[in-house]
């Protein structure tokens, strides 16, 4: 069994842009998905901003009977896993079920399903309360929905670790197709918090941006960072090993998963320092490339100034001093938590595709000290083949991935 594990189809949700082409081409003409919320009048919340997701109606892109059973971040999932199926040019029902995997990434749950039946059980009565809400609040739920959809019985499993799960999701997707326990991969991550609970729960972490311009919100490593801003959505990708992605003649790869590493942050308070450049240095030792090799950094970019000046410090620990473009999709789309990862994947895959670094939006006044090379202003021309994302979750994960040209 070869070691070269491919890309060979994508599926996005993201707030600027349904399907991959959309998403891209908003990114590119830096068309931010970032404004105020519109599903629930926030007028009473800190934080009245986020990356939604507009015009996504779930009975064009879900069957009919599971529209009553699913929270929208399965929706999502649904959606994306069709298109990137379609994409890859796969029919599910051509293959052995034992082996096709779903590996899933989901921070949140299905919070506006569950905050639905809390109303009507508070309001109605528990006779009132679905059936369904027994599943369609768990993270998991997106790899369970996915599995049934499309008959996937090979080995299915589901990541939690806020924004770094989605890389996780992939790297486990990545190494049960090396060892050949599936033959095609379903993975990627998708999370959708935007209800008022989603919102109330993420208050108390103390990190939402709470300026109420859509503008100037979320600027990761500028000088007026001042937290994030929360979105919703994700991305899917088929992942199978090269050789047999050549051999059933995929319409496309876009790209090779060819090193990933994680770490933890060690508790604060112990003097140990953050274990970011580690994951960085062993996603790199894991894809057998030097650093001199990679061409962009897709930033994890927190939007908190203490933060950011630990992704910078990595950075410079590990590349040198604006040795490397560093770039920041997530600007138009806020951050994903799970969803972020994957999606940054699919960023890299384009830009390797096109040559081109989209410039972060209204990221404009990066201090002097943390000595990054953000890509800001306008796209970067460049030759690209080797990318490298950087996740971090909430409470102290972190995972580094590479994906190379193929």
């Amino acid at each position: 069994m070869s070691e070269r594990i491919v890309v060979t189809g994508v599926g996005v949700v993201a707030p600027n842009g349904l399907g991959a082409g959309d998403f891209w081409a908003a990114t590119l003409a830096a068309d931010s998905g970032i404004r105020r919320l519109t599903r629930f009048d926030p007028s009473s919340y800190p934080t009245q901003v986020g990356g939604e997701v507009l015009g996504f109606a779930p009975a064009q892109h879900v069957p009919g009977r599971l529209v009553p059973q699913t929270d929208r971040v399965t929706q999502f999932a649904l959606a994306a896993t069709d298109w990137a199926l379609e994409d890859a040019g796969i029919a599910v029902t051509d293959l052995n079920e034992y082996e096709i995997g779903v590996i899933t990434a989901n921070g949140c749950g299905g919070f506006e399903f569950g905050q639905h039946e809390l109303q009507k059980l508070w309001s109605e009565g528990p006779h009132r309360v679905s059936a369904y809400q027994s599943f369609a609040w768990f993270y998991a739920v997106n790899t369970g929905q996915l599995s049934i959809r499309h008959g996937a019985k090979g080995h299915s499993s589901v990541m939690v670790a806020e924004q770094a799960g989605g890389l996780d999701a992939l790297a486990c997707a990545r190494r049960h197709l090396r060892k050949g326990s599936v033959r095609i991969a379903i993975t990627g991550g998708m999370d959708a918090p935007l209800c008022p609970w989603g919102l109330t729960a993420q208050i108390p972490n103390g990190r939402l941006s709470t300026s109420h311009d859509p503008r100037r919100a979320f600027l990761p490593f500028d000088r007026d960072a001042n937290g994030y801003v929360p979105g919703e959505g994700g991305a899917i990708l088929l992942l199978e090993e090269r050789e047999a992605a050549l051999a059933r003649g995929a319409p496309r790869i876009y790209g090779e998963i060819a090193g990933y590493t994680a770490s933890f942050d060690p508790a604060q308070g112990t003097g140990r320092p953050p274990a970011l450049a580690r994951a960085i240095r062993g996603a790199l030792d894991d894809a057998g490339v030097e650093p001199a090799e990679v061409d962009v950094v897709i930033a994890d970019a927190s939007g908190l100034p203490a933060l950011d000046e630990v992704e910078a410090e990595a950075i410079r620990q590990v590349f040198g001093p604006r040795a490397v473009a560093v770039s920041i999709p997530k600007t138009m789309t806020g951050r994903l938590y799970s969803g972020g990862g994957p999606l940054d994947v699919v960023s890299a895959l384009m830009m390797i595709k096109e040559g081109v670094v989209p410039a972060a939006a209204n990221v404009s006044d990066v201090p002097d000290q943390y000595e990054i090379d953000v890509v800001r202003e306008q796209a970067r021309q460049l030759p690209i083949r080797t990318v490298l994302i950087v996740a971090r979750g909430h409470g102290g994960f972190n995972s580094a991935l590479v994906v190379k040209a193929v």
